[in-house]
Order: structure tokens, then C-alpha cells, then sequence
């Protein structure tokens, strides 16, 4: 074995950055058992309270005695069900796309676009607070990586405008996840489409909780619906829509190269088709549902109003990430492990993750949480606060 592991793993918690998994005996929810105790949790992606819903449960059941219960074989060989195909022609048209395409996750699908679309001789320019899955394709596509600093369109503009590569692909989040702000996508698209730039977009965390009916960030107001045919759009099933995978929307002849081209594609076991039946019945709660926005928007100005007396700030975020910014990893980690001794869960987001010096509580609302769930989040912070 590697003589360093040790030392390294030694090292990492001294600083206190290991990171330790949690053991979950319940369904996700804003209630959940972890470790054999009860805790009211601000943790997960489950934005819309979709993932225990039981219609969703239902759908899987009858997924399962229709399709059975694994796809046993890869997309190109015999694993895309008529379950895939229907959610993927559902997919595109609730994004406004002409063909989607789905992966079995957002990383996967990531990796799988940016390296089967750009290769050495083109150039990927990239927001510095992107998701590592976005950092990560970029390198495996071995094209040039040219950072930008978070949402600073003049300077991508001036790199744009001064690179000879073949193929210029701008990758962004759309919500950044340890952020939790909205990238400026009509200026984006507006930089891309004035260098003939593609664009990108990953709408992890917007997907189901933003725009119109939850049809994600470029349906947002300022947006207008914005659709240009060089937009390729990434969203993900396993958070707001409750259930699992990702899928990526563009024009016909990208998805047809990620057919032929994407690894992460190609040479992987299709995901469950009773996965793809639940997610039709959970496209269908997104659309109809409107009244869990709304109590996720409620949410998110009663915490914001409720933490505004605490010494730590909230970072600005109109989405249902709010990161309390506290600074130094050892007291982040301090807080959330007081937090849970009083049965809340919240994360400490510590380097790697974020900047040094930028550790933070990253506080994910839900609208499965209740007002008094918000306001115990928030007498516990104030009675941590006088302790520290």
C-alpha cells in the first residue's frame, strides 16, 4: 500500500477536513433518522419534497413488475427501454429542446458532453465556482481551460475574443451550488453568441425549482426563454425531481454525437427503466405542483429574515441553497456538530470544496419544511452564537 495514505488521512482530519459518511435509516426527508436518533434536516436536494412521495413509490412498483428491476445492458446494446425513450422526448419538450438525452448521472453527463464535444485543438472557458464535475470534464477533454473569475463576463469576454481555437465551448452552473446565486445567462449567451462560442449551461439546482412550472433557469423572467441553438442544457433528476440521473438537451445533431462519441454514455449499464417511469410521474408533479415553490420561496425570506440578527452572514441567494458563511473549517465544523447535538443537520462546507478561509454552513431548504422548523434552525444559531 501507498507508505503516505496514512499520514494524508492523518493530516486532512487534524485540519478538519476529512469528511465522514452518515448513515440515513429513513426516508429523505425534512425529518429524517441518521444513526438511530431523529433530526430535522437542512441537508439534502430534495427541494420539492418529491423523493418519498407516494405516487413516485407507486410508479416504481409498477415500473418494476412492467420492466423489471435493472436494464442489465448498456443504451447501445440492449438497455434503452421504451421508458427512456418516452422520458427523454418528455424531457426535451419541458425544456424547450429539440432532443434530450439521459445519463445516469449529472457527472456522468458532464464528462460525457464537454469530452465527446471538444478535444485538444479547441478551448473550454470556465466560471472558477463551477461544479468539480465541470472542472473535471474540461481537464479529460484536453482541451485548453481558461478560468474566468465567478460571473466576470467583461474578462471572459476579452479571452474569448483573443483565442485561435478550433471549437471556444463556456461551461457554467446555472445556480452555483455552494453559492447558491444565478449566473447572468442573457449575458452569457449574449458573450457566446457575439465569439460563436457554445454555451454550456448546468442547471443542477435550478432544474424543477426555477422558471415557469419549474422548467429551470432559462425560464426564468429575465431570461424571455431563452433558447439560442447554441445553448446545451444539463439538468439533473436526483434533487428536485426526487428520484435519480440527469439528462442533456441541445440540438439534434449534439445529441446524436453524444450517442456516437460520450463514453460515460456508451460504455455504462442503462439506468433502471422503472427510474424512467417514476420520472414521468415527477415531470408531472414539477408542472402541476406550483404551491411547493411557493412554500420554498416562503421558506427561503422567513430563514433569511429569521438569521439576520446572527453574527455569521447568509451569502446572497434567492434559491433554496443558503450558505451561512462562517470562515475558519474548525469552527464550521464546530457549529454543525452543536447543531446536531440539539437534532438538526446542517453541513459544514469546508477546502476542498470551497476557498480557504470561506468555510460555511450550507443550509438547504425544502418545501416539506415547516415554519417552526425554520424558526428552531434559527433559535438554535442565535444560542450557539452567544456560546462561541
Amino acid at each position: 500500500m501507498f507508505p503516505d495514505l496514512i499520514e494524508r488521512l492523518r493530516k486532512r482530519e487534524q485540519q478538519g477536513l476529512l469528511r465522514q459518511r452518515k448513515i440515513l435509516e429513513s426516508p429523505q426527508s425534512s425529518q429524517v433518522t441518521m444513526d438511530g436518533r431523529d433530526y430535522l434536516a437542512f441537508c439534502s436536494n430534495d427541494y420539492l419534497g418529491l423523493a418519498n412521495h407516494l405516487d413516485l413509490i407507486e410508479s416504481v412498483s409498477k415500473g418494476a413488475r412492467r420492466y423489471g428491476v435493472g436494464a442489465s445492458a448498456s443504451h447501445m446494446i440492449n438497455g434503452h427501454f421504451s421508458a427512456h425513450h418516452v422520458l427523454e422526448e418528455a424531457l426535451a419538450e419541458f425544456a424547450g429542446f429539440p432532443q434530450a438525452l439521459l445519463f445516469s448521472t449529472g457527472y456522468m453527463a458532464n464528462i460525457g458532453a464537454v469530452t465527446a464535444l471538444v478535444g485538444r485543438e479547441d478551448a473550454i472557458f470556465s466560471d472558477k465556482l463551477n461544479h468539480a464535475s465541470l472542472n473535471d470534464a474540461a481537464l479529460l477533454s484536453r482541451a485548453k481551460f481558461i478560468r474566468y473569475p465567478h460571473a466576470d463576463l467583461a474578462l471572459l469576454d476579452q479571452r474569448l475574443s483573443t483565442t485561435n481555437a478550433r471549437r471556444k465551448l463556456v461551461i457554467s452552473d446555472a445556480v452555483f451550488s455552494m453559492e447558491g446565486d444565478i449566473a447572468p445567462i442573457p449575458e452569457l449567451v449574449a458573450v457566446c453568441e457575439k465569439h460563436q462560442a457554445v454555451l454550456l449551461l448546468d442547471d443542477a439546482h435550478g432544474f424543477g425549482v426555477l422558471g415557469r412550472q419549474g422548467r429551470g433557469s432559462l425560464f426564468l423572467p429575465d431570461c424571455g426563454s431563452i433558447h439560442s441553438p447554441n445553448i446545451i442544457y444539463m439538468a439533473t433528476l436526483g434533487k428536485a425531481a426526487g428520484v435519480f440521473g440527469a439528462f442533456v438537451a441541445a440540438q439534434a445533431e449534439v445529441i446524436e454525437t453524444l450517442i456516437q462519441s460520450a463514453h460515460s454514455y456508451i460504455y455504462t449499464t442503462a439506468t433502471p427503466p422503472l427510474l424512467a417511469q417514476a420520472l414521468m410521474v415527477s415531470l408531472k408533479l414539477i408542472q402541476q405542483d406550483e404551491w411547493r415553490r411557493n412554500v420554498l420561496t416562503q421558506n427561503i425570506v422567513q430563514l433569511k429574515e429569521a438569521l439576520q440578527s446572527l453574527p455569521w452572514k447568509l451569502l446572497p441567494s434567492s434559491t433554496p441553497i443558503q450558505p451561512l458563511m462562517i470562515g475558519e473549517s474548525a469552527e464550521a465544523v464546530c457549529i454543525s456538530q452543536r447543531l446536531r447535538e440539539r437534532g438538526i443537520l446542517v453541513p459544514a462546507i469546508r477546502p476542498p470544496t470551497v476557498a480557504q478561509g470561506t468555510a460555511r454552513l450550507r443550509i438547504s431548504l425544502s418545501a416539506e419544511h415547516q415554519p417552526c422548523d425554520l424558526m428552531r434552525l434559527a433559535e438554535a444559531l442565535q444560542e450557539i452564537a452567544l456560546q462561541v
